[in-house]
């Protein structure tokens, strides 16, 4: 399998006033999760929306290799988590990830497989609405992971879990890493990084501050 590579080079952009990334250059690619770090407003979410073609950098060059040849390919390829669970709540758990599947040609037996993957239980027959914060959060994470996407991008992923869903999460990245999936997080979660993170990139004010690398299973 050729290794899939999203490479930043130059890469900032600006919400009007507001520079929310400067000048930032980062590599990521196959075999290892990467994270990126940073505080309240340092350009994590931004830099992810980039990776993501649901923004366009205002200037730099941002290049997706292995994933196809242009943003329809790539968003094809894409499983996405933001801050929003993208799922309608009046629907159960269980419609909304039939929903997502089918707009990918996928079937009942791989939303099966992600309610498994994911520990969803009974409440995946109730409206999404009903649910406590993680049971949403995990039929969130089953919706992004339901068509086996091979670009993965997890905002805060560990919001409102318990610690067996975080478990059930760790393990996952650790399979999707394995299996090839480019998978990039941010996440304020430091032992989460520990645990399942490869190589981390910090951003300060919109700019690349350090990166380092951590290694699995350094903290359990």
């Amino acid at each position: 399998m050729a290794e899939r590579v999203v490479e930043l080079r130059g890469i900032s952009k600006s919400w009007g006033a507001v520079r929310a990334l400067v000048n930032v250059d980062a590599t990521f690619a196959t075999g290892v999760c990467h994270a990126v770090l940073g505080a309240n407003g340092s350009g994590k979410s931004t830099l992810l929306a980039l990776v993501a073609t649901l923004a366009t950098p205002t200037s730099g060059t941002l290049a997706h290799r292995g994933f196809g040849a242009d943003r329809t390919a790539i968003r094809a390829s894409l499983g996405w988590l933001g801050h929003d669970a993208l799922c309608y709540p009046e629907l159960t758990g269980r419609e909304n990830l039939q929903f997502a599947a089918s707009l990918y040609g996928c079937g009942a037996a791989d939303v099966d497989a992600a309610c498994t993957r994911f520990g969803v239980g009974n409440f995946a027959d109730r409206p999404f609405r009903t649910g406590s914060r993680g049971q949403r959060q995990r039929i969130a994470l089953a919706r992004a992971l339901v068509h086996r996407p091979s670009l993965l991008l997890l905002d805060e992923p560990t919001t409102g879990l318990d610690d067996a869903g975080v478990d059930r999460l760790a393990a996952v990245v650790e399979e999707e890493v394995a299996a090839g999936t480019l998978v990039l997080l941010v996440t304020h979660d430091a032992p989460f990084v520990a645990r399942v993170s490869g190589k981390a990139l910090r951003l300060e004010r919109g700019r690349v501050e350090a990166h380092r690398l951590h290694f699995q299973g350094s903290v359990r």
